[in-house]
């Protein structure tokens, strides 16, 4: 019956390939949504992620029309990427990813390979902490979508590493922290918030589908 009413919704499992860091990664293509990347049951990259971004993304276009230097942490398969250029076609986009079977499938389906993006296959957290040529750079946009299926690390949410994000953000630069919004997340999610509310000077909130976007600027 799953496989019949995958069929009826014009989904296709395209390829499956097993991730050290994600576990089981799977390429769907479906009518609705196109190709997409999937893991533990969430969409990771492509489909509804495109949608997801782009709402908090426009919103953000009509405050700050120019964005010279974007970051990206949480590469995935790179449909940031193409959300970011539809908005700002002239910035210069650093991504950054831990997982090197993720970054090769959007480069094999999702059209990363073509795509204008330093990559960096680094985790994240000592990417930010311990790169030192960081700190020469001012990004304008960073964005941060750092989950490992349906989990936030807890290391992404110290102190220390949001004072580190912050550190490299251009003086009228904003960040974005992507959080999943639902069940038993939601409260977490809020907390996180709560706490970004004391680093940073000002904090918006979106809420696109199960998620929630914390819009955060100084």
């Amino acid at each position: 019956m799953g496989k019949l009413a995958d069929f009826l919704a014009g989904l296709k499992v395209v390829e499956d390939v097993e991730s050290p860091i994600n576990g089981k990664v799977s390429v769907i293509k479906s009518l609705a949504f196109g190709t997409y990347l999937q893991v533990s049951g969430l969409t990771q990259s492509g489909g509804i992620i495109v949608d997801i971004w782009s709402k908090t993304l426009k919103k953000i276009k009509t405050q700050k029309s120019k964005v010279k230097n974007c970051l990206i942490l949480g590469l995935g398969g790179g449909s940031l990427v193409k959300v970011v250029k539809k908005y700002w076609p002239e910035a210069k986009i650093v991504g950054v990813d831990i997982d090197p079977v993720m970054v090769d499938l959007g480069k094999k389906y999702l059209g990363l390979d073509k795509s204008d993006v330093n990559i960096y296959i680094e985790d994240a957290y000592d990417f930010l902490i311990q790169n030192s040529k960081l700190k020469s750079k001012n990004y304008d946009l960073i964005l941060v979508d750092l989950y490992v299926g349906d989990e936030f690390p807890k290391k992404f949410e110290d102190d220390n590493y949001i004072q580190h994000t912050r550190s490299v953000l251009a003086s009228s630069g904003v960040v974005v922290f992507n959080r999943l919004y639902y069940g038993g997340k939601r409260r977490q999610s809020m907390k996180f918030g709560e706490k970004l509310e004391k680093i940073f000077n000002k904090v918006d909130i979106v809420f696109p589908e199960a998620n929630v976007m914390f819009v955060c600027s100084d």
